[in-house]
């Protein structure tokens, strides 16, 4: 009779080491999503002291810790601080919905403004402007917000009864339409009515300065609920990228993904776009600079994109602020710098999916 030592398998010496392998894997990139953050704290630092008038980082630090003069924790606390948390946050929201709009569409030339967001969000501004006489930012956010949701909404309206055949196409091109009928009478709007103009061509630049306060209660939020719908859904990305069918052989229920996914979308854009007005590229950028130094796998892309998109939004304001002080170019502008190279090299060096 054999023994049943005689059936034990000797172990696989390769096992442990896969194993050690995956975990210190896991590990440097825990360390490298910390280095980011720190990277961001850095960058949220300088951004205190530049502006019209330069404060030293020593005396930020004092002001931070309750000293320095009244001037000093004016210009700080009630003007600087609140920007560069709202950098922060818009960078974060748009970073995110890129991933996950990428995932979603599985076509590299993605950007969150495809769901029509933008544009609903930029005619229900002209709309306040224009019949309600709203004037102030913090007036026109929540409008700016509603537009933005009813527009994604009406997108996702046109296409959610599709079938996973062609579901992309209808999507990119019912957002391409939304925009386009939007941005006609959003051009109609301030064509007639040069109050709603000059009121619209400030913010829809794209611009963080004087949003105080009131922007960041409209969008934090908005913007936590979206980045908490995102984060978990990374596995189901990865098991999307394969396909639908795949997807749905694995067990996967594609459709609660695609909506979940949606939604996080419609928060994460309506709240940064009502907050900061449309900052473009941001969420091209960032999931495509990640890729490059993290590889395809969506988990990380997702929580990369927290601290990336703030690095980039916060880099940006920065970079506007300190080339043509003693004014600015706002932050919209500067990413549009970024990102127009960008996407005509994505064009250039990679095949896009073909709508």
């Amino acid at each position: 009779m054999l023994s049943g030592s005689a059936h034990t398998r000797p172990p696989d010496p390769a096992v442990p080491a896969t194993r050690r392998s995956i975990r210190g894997h896991h590990g440097r990139r825990t360390v490298g999503w910390f280095v980011c953050l720190l990277a961001v704290a850095l960058l949220a630092l300088v951004s205190l002291g530049v502006g019209s008038r330069s404060i030293p980082l020593d005396t930020v630090w004092s002001v931070l810790t309750g000293r320095g003069s009244a001037a000093e924790r004016a210009i700080i606390w009630q003007l600087r601080i609140p920007r560069t948390l709202l950098a922060c946050v818009v960078g974060s929201a748009l970073g995110v919905a890129g991933v996950v709009m990428q995932s979603v569409i599985r076509n590299p030339l993605a950007e969150p403004g495809l769901v029509g967001v933008n544009a609903g969000a930029s005619f229900a501004v002209v709309l306040a402007i224009s019949l309600f006489g709203v004037t102030e930012t913090s007036g026109y956010i929540w409008f700016a917000f509603v537009g933005a949701i009813l527009s994604a909404l009406a997108v996702y309206g046109l296409t959610s009864r599709s079938q996973f055949t062609g579901q992309h196409t209808r999507l990119v091109l019912a957002g391409a339409a939304m925009s386009a009928t939007l941005g006609a009478l959003t051009g109609i709007l301030t064509m007639f009515d040069t109050n709603a103009f000059d009121s619209y061509r400030f913010w829809v630049v794209g611009a963080l300065e004087n949003r105080g306060t009131p922007a960041l209660t409209v969008a934090v939020p908005f913007i936590a609920v979206g980045i908490g719908i995102a984060l978990p859904l990374g596995p189901a990305f990865n098991a999307l990228a394969l396909g639908d069918e795949t997807g749905s052989a694995l067990g996967l229920r594609t459709g609660l993904v695609r909506a979940a996914a949606f939604t996080s979308i419609m928060l994460l854009c309506g709240a940064a776009t009502a907050a900061a007005g449309p900052i473009a590229f941001v969420g091209l950028v960032v999931p495509h600079a990640l890729q490059l130094v993290l590889g395809p796998d969506i988990r990380w892309l997702l929580a990369y994109a927290v601290p990336a998109g703030a690095a980039l939004v916060l880099a940006s304001d920065i970079t506007g602020r300190v080339v043509a002080r003693p004014g600015e170019i706002e932050a919209g502008i500067v990413t549009a710098f970024i990102g127009a190279p960008v996407l005509m090299w994505l064009v250039n060096k990679r095949k896009a999916v073909r709508l």
